[in-house]
Formats: C-alpha cells, sequence, structure tokens
C-alpha cells in the first residue's frame, strides 16, 4: 500500500513538523505541502530549526513537495489511481473507523487535512472519495490537526493494512 498526506493551507509550523513525524511514523511516503503550508526547508534550502524540533529529521525519510494549489493536484494523484480522503466534519462525512473496513486493499491512499481554523474548502471536500471525521464526545468537537492526523493515521491506517 502507498500512503501519501496532502497538507492544505496549514499554518502552524510546528503542526506540520508534528505531522511529518507521524507521517513517518505510520508508514506515508510523501508529503504534499499546498497553498500557505510552510516547508521543512527556507528559500536557502536550509533546515527550519523549529521544524527539525519537533519533526526529529523525519523531512529526510519522507519525499515531500510544494504545490501552489491543492485541487489540481487532487486531480492528478486521483488520475495516478490514488484514492482520496478528506479528514473533516461535515454532513457528508463518515466516521474513520467504518471507512477504513471498507477501505481494505486499496493500493493507494491519500489523506487530506485543512486548515487549522477553516479547515477544508467546500470543493477541496467534493473532489475526495470519501470524507473521514473523528466522532466527537465533548462539547468543543475541535482536535488540534496534528494530533487529529495522528489518530486517523494510526487508527485508519491499521485497520486497512490488516
Amino acid at each position: 500500500m502507498e500512503i501519501a498526506v496532502l497538507l492544505h493551507n496549514i499554518r502552524s509550523l510546528h503542526n506540520v513538523g508534528s505531522i511529518f513525524r507521524t507521517a513517518d511514523a505510520a508508514g506515508a511516503k510523501k508529503i504534499y505541502l499546498c497553498g500557505i503550508t510552510p516547508a521543512p526547508v527556507d528559500r536557502f534550502e536550509k533546515i527550519i530549526p523549529q521544524f527539525a524540533k519537533v519533526s526529529l529529521g523525519a523531512e529526510k525519510y519522507l519525499g515531500w513537495k510544494k504545490f501552489p494549489s491543492t485541487l489540481p493536484l487532487i486531480k492528478k494523484l486521483k488520475d495516478r489511481g490514488y484514492k482520496i480522503f478528506a479528514i473533516e466534519q461535515s454532513k457528508k462525512s463518515t466516521p474513520y473507523f467504518r471507512e477504513a473496513r471498507r477501505a481494505k486493499g486499496t493500493a493507494k491512499i491519500v489523506l487530506v487535512l485543512g486548515n487549522e481554523v477553516r479547515g477544508l474548502p467546500p470543493a477541496v471536500l467534493k473532489s475526495a472519495d470519501k470524507i473521514l471525521e473523528i466522532p466527537m464526545l465533548g462539547g468543543k468537537e475541535s482536535l488540534n490537526v496534528a494530533v487529529a492526523f495522528g489518530i486517523v493515521a494510526f487508527g485508519f491506517l491499521s485497520r486497512i493494512s490488516k
């Protein structure tokens, strides 16, 4: 199975670094950084110290690429046979663990996460094959994006790789 991660307009360098570290631990092969999502390196191609502190060098093990826009990349990935799973609460979302059982045997997947405040825009949700959510029991109904990624990455991926 080939796992990729797409980050749409994530603002926090710390969140991105944490996602890199978790993605590496979960067996992802590639991370796509879209829009304003920061890269692990500065404009001089030097590792950003704050990023490295959180990622613990995971950027050395994962392929990553920066893209200005999310939708054309999703189309390209679909054309290459990837199944696109957006992680977001919406009227059309399914608990991630239910969908994981159905996705078992899928060869190539992309987990898509959005901005810390606004989440994923409707156009990105519409382009996804499935929208996955983490059921929330508390009043806030919100998780940090890096924490949400960790839950889905290990919960979802452990079910489809068995």
